[in-house]
């Protein structure tokens, strides 16, 4: 029985398997299918179940594209981004696309979980021209059991083998995103503060300062500088900002923001699309995402908060 992946554009299944024969008996006959129609086919998962895939496909296998999903893209915008890359390097006229993505989920941080779900359900609405046809698998041995909840509400369709259905759970993109939003922080007592401004070179001056008291080296003040300026010209539009600055294990924390809105806010998806070929308004805030650790953006109805992490990899040891 052939699977019905549809003829327009981005087609993202859910797949929650218990055993190797449940994720065999629905990536196989998925990947095999494009296989042998002779479309292009990336499988993207852990190397256990790389190794089921090619010990199952035979000979096939040789015509696949594979990976490791622990180094396919670490962060969110690096994840989007490696699956544009893909899909314009190998992509072949008049064939949709197949693609195996398994998430990392373990390791990672209660921030980091909720932005990977929003980045799971942006994936409708951030690929939603490319043709592709893709299938998440889920491990329900191992994932964390709010992660296999969200995986209905962030995918628009349920594989499992050859059949498919609708997830009722999908809200629709946006939606289902702004159900785990980035969690509500407080900064610490010893956090500095600026503004509310609309300069960006005092801006930038603080996030010099700021960068400098932290210890970071050259490299890295100049990172956090770039990041705070493309990070705070997208979200100022003409409006002042307050900006804090504080530290955390690990990273420089900066939280920008900006109150009042008029319309709506910015989509939870804003700045994980790469550039294309001309300027685009969420160009910079792109980059701010290339720059830090992480950025969360969180609309709420008395304006908008941005939360930058520069890595203080770039800090100048004292001996």
């Amino acid at each position: 029985m052939a699977i019905d992946t549809g003829s327009g554009g981005f087609v993202h299944h859910v797949c929650l398997y218990g055993s190797d024969e449940q994720f065999l008996d629905t990536a196989v006959p998925f990947l095999k299918e494009g296989l042998t129609g002779g479309s292009p086919v990336l499988a993207v998962t852990t190397p256990y179940n790389l190794g089921l895939l090619k010990d199952a496909l035979g000979e096939l296998a040789e015509r696949m594209h594979s990976g490791d999903s622990a180094y396919f893209g670490r962060r969110s915008v690096d994840r989007v981004a490696a699956f544009l890359s893909h899909y314009q390097r190998h992509r072949v006229p008049g064939r949709r696309m197949r693609m195996l993505a398994e998430p990392v989920w373990h390791g990672k941080s209660p921030r980091q979980i909720a932005e990977w779900k929003r980045m799971e359900a942006g994936l409708t609405e951030l690929l939603a021209d490319a043709e592709v046809d893709m299938v998440c698998p889920y491990d329900i041995r191992s994932v964390p059991a709010d992660v296999l909840l969200a995986a209905r509400v962030t995918h628009p369709t349920v594989l499992d083998g050859t059949r498919q259905q609708p997830s009722v759970e999908f809200p629709g993109a946006r939606a289902a995103a702004e159900r785990y939003p980035p969690p509500a922080e407080r900064p610490t007592a010893a956090a500095a503060v600026l503004g509310p401004t609309r300069d960006l070179g005092a801006l930038r001056r603080f996030a010099r300062e700021q960068a400098a008291a932290a210890g970071l080296d050259a490299e890295g003040a100049a990172r956090a500088e770039l990041a705070l300026h493309e990070a705070a010209g997208y979200l100022m539009d003409g409006a002042g900002l307050r900006v804090e600055a504080w530290r955390e294990p690990g990273a420089l924390v900066w939280q920008l923001y900006r109150a009042g809105l008029e319309g709506a806010g910015p989509s939870p998806f804003s700045g994980l699309l790469p550039p294309g070929a001309a300027a685009g308004p969420e160009d910079g805030l792109w980059l701010a995402r290339n720059l830090a650790e992480s950025l969360d953006l969180r609309t709420e109805p008395r304006g908008v908060t941005l939360r930058l992490r520069i890595s203080d990899a770039w800090a100048v040891e004292h001996h």
